[in-house]
């Protein structure tokens, strides 16, 4: 028996703090749900789980963004039909003016709601936008973007994926003018090259005819790329979102805690660490005997 060192307690005190220590990070996992709460619990582990945390981000956020160009488009489709309504409407009194049953003076008054709707069109493509951003001006028309500056120019890029690669994590919407000089109608257009330049003859209207057919197609061209584009666009976010959740699932398999098995282990820990602090104190009692050899 010695007095001054007890090594049966210092064992049992060294047993006590890989049991505490055991027990604090199984109390640690159950509390937060993770398996990795530091680089020390697995560092390649929390490597690839920031990775992973970081394109999921990406990509969640590349859904909003996806679906604010579907915002975006939506907006457009919208005030491509109210232009439709218009260039229709010329059209209605285009051929009213292309008859022979009324004088100049009427015919006039047709040029000038003729001119008027024109007018509108204009009006509308040129007050059109999103966010700041307007749609229908030609401002979106160019086949160069240029991102370079802080106002970007040109084509839009809308932009999805957690990288850069052209491939797979953008593409461009491209939105041609609507306005009446671009679409060849009214007195704003081109008067050598537009048949829908005015009304205001028979022969003028029945040209006018012609050009405002010209100008329906043109405008359902525009419409028919940003239908197609917003489909696509709904098809680019479902892929996203499976893509999200899959990576989410993996992310999950390797940072969050297995509870079941870890309350195994922590119940174990804790019977240990009980068991061990009642050892200690018996231990540490030891020394007391060799009084008895003394007295």
């Amino acid at each position: 028996m010695y007095i001054n060192n007890n090594s049966m307690s210092s064992n049992v005190a060294n047993t006590l703090t890989s049991h505490y220590g055991n027990l604090a990070t199984s109390t640690e996992r159950l509390s937060t749900g993770l398996r990795i709460n530091s680089a020390a619990d697995d560092a390649a582990g929390l490597a690839i789980r920031e990775l992973m945390r970081s394109d999921i981000t990406a990509l969640q956020q590349g859904i909003r963004n996806a679906n604010d160009a579907i915002s975006l488009i939506q907006t457009a489709d919208g005030a491509l039909g109210v232009i439709d309504e218009k260039l229709i409407r010329m059209k209605e009194l285009a051929e009213q003016a292309a008859t022979g049953t009324y004088d100049s003076t009427q015919r006039l008054m047709i040029e000038s709601e003729y001119q008027q709707m024109a007018s509108e069109i204009t009006r509308i493509a040129n007050a059109t936008d999103f966010n700041g951003i307007h749609l229908l001006n030609g401002n979106l028309s160019s086949n160069t973007h240029d991102g370079s500056d802080l106002t970007a120019t040109g084509k839009m890029k809308i932009h999805f994926g957690s990288a850069n690669d052209s491939a797979e994590d953008y593409y461009y919407i491209q939105i041609g003018s609507s306005t009446a000089s671009s679409l060849g109608v009214g007195n704003e257009a081109d008067v050598s090259n537009a048949k829908a330049f005015t009304v205001s003859t028979q022969e003028a209207a029945q040209r006018a005819l012609v050009g405002l057919t010209d100008a329906i197609v043109s405008k359902d061209k525009i419409r028919a790329h940003l239908g197609a584009m917003q489909n696509r666009l709904e098809n680019t976010i479902t892929n996203l979102t499976t893509q999200s959740e899959n990576l989410q699932a993996a992310e999950s398999r390797i940072s969050d805690v297995d509870v079941a098995t870890e309350m195994t282990n922590f119940v174990r820990n804790q019977i240990l660490t009980q068991s061990a602090v009642a050892m200690l104190s018996q231990a540490n009692s030891m020394p007391q005997m060799a009084m008895r050899l003394i007295g």
